[in-house]
């Protein structure tokens, strides 16, 4: 065999598909009422991809081409992730990179695993780390500088993920990422456009050095940008393994910058970088009888993720209610009566998720043990009751949390704050195996800060994450109730991310990997599409091209120009406080194709990738 001695060139095809992708021009970036992940820059309709064998959906065509150059050369799904994440760390450094987090849902034809590579607080953070003068600090106050750094896990989760899954040698597979970082990549229209929508990047002087040209403009679309800091990190990990991340030099320098911020320090120390453990977890899973009548099973993450659950709550409370009698209109678009009973049921889980997701190792299940059941918040009687909150009136910010059955948990009710950023890779192998990876560096561009060890100005290297924002500036509720995703010394932030798989009950196939980046939206957008590909018979990417919409409390969102003003006037009769605004979802997913036939769907594969962005689906 010879896999093992093979390189991995990056095919011409890559390029040529980024330019493709991003030929549509960046339009304006504002905020919305919703904190969005990331700007907008652009639409570019996608045909979706049929492939045989196996395939690759990542939000980068480079990051994309990374993973299929893994695949053809033997490599098994978490070789590809592994492969698609660094190259994304590269050429996506806003979303997603070493210095952050990540969940991966795997299934290798037989068990369903959950890695958590989430990041913790560091051992001397407590719950005031976001409060000042008694009261929570502005949210970017908290964001940008070194307060907000949590200790990075998704390198120790991919080197767990590999020992366990991984075909091809470890070093192999940080090739395509050296290459490019060597060589360079073009920028992008939309790594363009949100440098130069960011306030804060150029603060920080080896981020100014890299993103920024020297008279203080964002590098330009096409410009070939290296990062040799960068490639060499990956040597070193290459060589020694997530060690080289978490000890020595390298953790030293993320530990400086930190620690050395000149007006927001962190308290993340060595002990925390070495000590960091990543976690395999049990899935949550649930059944979900479409209204096709189809039998699925569900599955996702488990806390620290809110992800499963709310996603999990929002389908199977629908599936109690009429949802399943409304299909798409002849405009291929849901009507308001679907959109009333699919916001009404988000109300309802997203104030569950408020009051009861936090750490597990720090947060008791409903059943009030550490690492108890948390699948009574998806018991069909308990959703069923949830259901019956939903009237012909929109609820607004009135929905209250739910008593699932045993219920011995006591928190206080977090108040919203924003969430950002995150990329999502889906990859089905040779071999039998499917994943769902969602990882993140939390808000576009993470804490604003660039690490480059070998020096303190000079650009390149990678950034970090902001992941504990992700926490409640204020640890108490209004009336001084402890929350369940308060900081606490060593603990994971709640987290939206939702990486899915979902499962033929009849043969127990997987038929669906998907998910999405975008902050607390992440959950509308991956039960949008889980939604439109069981119950409206949608391949993948039709379900992703669908206008995205949601709601968490009071207003009801939709992305703007999508809907037609019957359907927002209809809303708004129910009493809906409408909101019309860009919703940049990054959804990516791969289902079997003909998913829906009774036969369980064929043995190929139809991939998607949102228009929104600019990934695509590459495979054989």
């Amino acid at each position: 065999m010879t896999l093992r001695r093979r390189s991995f060139a990056l095919s011409t095809l890559a390029v040529a598909t980024l330019l493709a992708a991003c030929a549509s021009g960046p339009s304006n970036f504002s905020y919305q009422p919703f904190a969005q992940p990331e700007g907008a820059s652009g639409i570019d309709r996608k045909p979706g991809w049929a492939t045989a064998q196996f395939a690759v959906a990542a939000a980068n065509p480079l990051a994309t081409d990374a993973g299929y150059q893994v695949l053809k050369a033997g490599g098994s799904a978490v070789d590809a992730a592994i492969a698609v994440q660094l190259v994304l760390g590269l050429v996506e450094p806003q979303s997603s990179g070493i210095a952050g987090g990540a969940f991966l849902l795997h299934h290798d034809g037989r068990t369903t695993e959950a890695f958590d590579g989430r990041e913790t607080a560091p051992a001397s953070a407590d719950e005031n780390l976001f409060m000042k003068d008694g009261k929570p600090m502005a949210f970017d106050d908290g964001l940008v500088g070194g307060r907000s750094v949590g200790v990075p896990g998704a390198m120790r989760m991919l080197e767990m993920a590999h020992k366990q899954h991984g075909k091809l040698p470890w070093a192999k597979l940080f090739e395509p990422a050296i290459t490019l970082a060597e060589g360079g990549f073009k920028v992008s229209p939309r790594l363009n456009t949100l440098v130069k929508a960011d306030a804060h990047l150029k603060k920080d002087p080896v981020a100014l050095a890299y993103f920024f040209k020297p008279d203080g403009e964002a590098r330009d679309v096409g410009f070939n940008l290296r990062n040799q800091a960068y490639a060499d990190v990956l040597k070193r990990m290459a060589a020694e393994g997530s060690k080289a991340l978490h000890e020595g030099a390298i953790a030293q320098a993320i530990v400086d910058k930190v620690q050395k911020h000149p007006t927001n320090p962190g308290k993340l120390t060595l002990a925390d970088m070495a000590g960091y453990t990543a976690k395999k977890r049990d899935p949550i899973c649930m059944d979900y009888k479409a209204s096709t009548g189809k039998d699925y099973a569900i599955c996702g993450m488990p806390p620290p993720s809110s992800g499963m659950v709310a996603v999990g709550q929002i389908l199977g409370t629908l599936a109690h209610t009429q949802a399943g009698n409304f299909r798409l209109g002849a405009d291929g678009l849901p009507g308001p009566e679907w959109l009333h009973l699919y916001t009404e049921a988000s109300r309802l889980a997203f104030a569950d998720r408020g009051l009861y997701l936090g750490d597990p190792d720090f947060v008791p299940a409903p059943d009030g043990k550490i690492g108890g059941n948390w699948g009574t918040m998806l018991a069909p009687a308990y959703l069923a009751e949830r259901a019956l909150r939903i009237t012909g009136t929109s609820m607004k910010g009135d929905a209250k949390p739910g008593t699932p059955a045993g219920i011995k948990t006591a928190f206080g009710h977090a108040t919203d704050q924003p969430e950002y950023g995150t990329s999502h890779i889906s990859i089905v192998d040779g071999y039998g195996n499917a994943l769902s990876m969602t990882t993140t560096i939390e808000a576009a561009f993470g804490a604003r800060q660039m690490v480059n060890p070998g020096s303190t100005t000079a650009g390149g290297g990678f950034l970090l994450n902001n992941e504990l924002t992700d926490f409640n500036y204020n640890p108490n509720d209004a009336t001084g109730k402890p929350t369940a995703n308060r900081v606490q010394p060593g603990k994971r932030p709640r987290s939206s991310m939702s990486p899915t798989l979902v499962f033929d009950k009849s043969n127990g196939k997987v038929v669906l990997t998907g998910g999405s980046p975008g902050g607390a939206l992440i959950i509308h957008f991956t039960a949008k599409t889980v939604y439109g590909m069981l119950n409206w018979g949608l391949n993948a990417q039709q379900a992703i091209n669908l206008p995205n919409f949601g709601a968490a409390g009071a207003p009801t969102l939709l992305e703007e120009k999508r809907f037609p003003p019957t359907t927002v006037d209809a809303l708004k009769a129910r009493g809906h406080d409408v909101r019309e605004q860009t919703m940049v979802s990054g959804l990516q997913a791969i289902g079997r194709a003909n998913l829906n036939a009774a036969s369980g769907g064929g043995t190929g594969w139809f991939g998607g990738a949102d228009p929104r962005r600019e990934g695509v689906v590459r495979g054989d």
